[in-house]
């Protein structure tokens, strides 16, 4: 972050991420907080996982976010029925015209876009998310055999119903694990919900304006691994992140008492590119401890297991990452 050109970079990202939330800001009303941590998730080449009830406009959220960014975007949704070449394509037999020569065309899917909305990811058979999960982590699909690169940037933002659980696939720790974030929608607060009622019951119609080309993502994505990160920071993070594992010498009591399993290292490598992502966002060229604070429970919200003496007592896994925040 040394040169003139990085920092003509960062404070070219900070002016592009408020347009970004200006934009967004024209269609949903409210979830700055959401808006703000799906950003840095773009921005840190992480996939979001967005949970709430119906109603909360999440879908209309990530439609906004790719209305906005010169990208490709696609939604699927995932039913039970739904197989694997559905969401990566397939090979067609195709007969030449001219040589009545018979070969294979492969026919791309949906996956094939820069920003996807995989819309009610649990209703879908382990074999679908499993297919999801390559694309999520290789960014490239398999099919018949052949390897298929997808289009970069890549991001998956996924939605999921916490009430119905009926005829849901549970998504596995392995697939959990791939998503960056895990991101709870409230309720809008009165006097927001009085002006989402007012603007989607009238003739409001926003003339959204694209703001961020996948070039320029790009860029800005590469930026972010130049930031440099203090040695005390990075230390405040593996720490935070060793103290959720059970059995372990650094573990507190009440972590031995109300989780089964905690976050891995893959969780102090998002927590640490969330926080250079943050501080950048907010035109600092490192990072500090309270950005690493931020990061903490987006990212070890889907991470932890408690167990059944949490479960007993009621004890969420927001109620403990809330009191490890106490105890760094």
């Amino acid at each position: 972050m040394g040169n003139n050109k990085d920092i003509e970079q960062a404070e070219l990202l900070t002016a592009k991420v408020a347009a970004l939330n200006a934009e967004i800001g024209k269609v949903i009303i409210g979830q700055q907080g959401i808006i703000h941590q799906l950003t840095i998730a773009l921005l840190s080449k992480g996939h979001c996982l967005l949970v709430g009830v119906p109603g909360l406009a999440k879908t209309l959220l990530i439609k906004t976010l790719a209305d906005v960014l010169d990208l490709k975007f696609n939604r699927i949704q995932f039913t039970p029925d739904l197989m694997p070449s559905d969401i990566t394509g397939t090979e067609l037999i195709e007969e030449d015209v001219i040589s009545k020569k018979r070969d294979f065309r492969f026919i791309p899917g949906p996956l094939f876009a820069n920003v996807i909305l995989a819309d009610e990811i649990n209703r879908t058979p382990p074999k679908t998310q499993s297919a999801l999960l390559e694309a999520m982590q290789e960014h490239n699909i398999t099919v018949a055999g052949k390897n298929y690169k997808l289009t970069e940037p890549f991001f998956v933002l996924a939605t999921q119903n916490p009430i119905e659980q009926e005829g849901t696939y549970p998504l596995p720790e392995a697939q959990l694990d791939r998503f960056m974030f895990s991101l709870w929608l409230n309720y809008p607060s009165f006097e927001e919900e009085k002006e989402v009622i007012r603007l989607t019951t009238s003739e409001y119609k926003p003339n959204l304006t694209k703001v961020l080309t996948g070039a320029e993502l790009i860029q800005f994505q590469e930026l972010i691994r130049k930031v440099p990160v203090a040695d005390n920071v990075i230390t405040f993070a593996v720490n935070a992140v060793s103290k959720t594992r059970p059995g372990t010498e650094n573990a507190p009591q009440f972590i031995n008492d109300w989780l089964r399993w905690g976050a891995g290292p893959r969780a102090s490598q998002y927590i640490i590119l969330a926080a250079k992502t943050k501080a950048l966002m907010e035109g600092r060229f490192t990072p500090q401890i309270d950005d690493v604070k931020y990061a903490l429970l987006p990212v070890l919200r889907h991470r932890i297991i408690t167990n059944f003496n949490a479960e007993a007592d009621g004890i969420t896994t927001e109620a403990v990452i809330e009191q490890l925040l106490k105890v760094l």
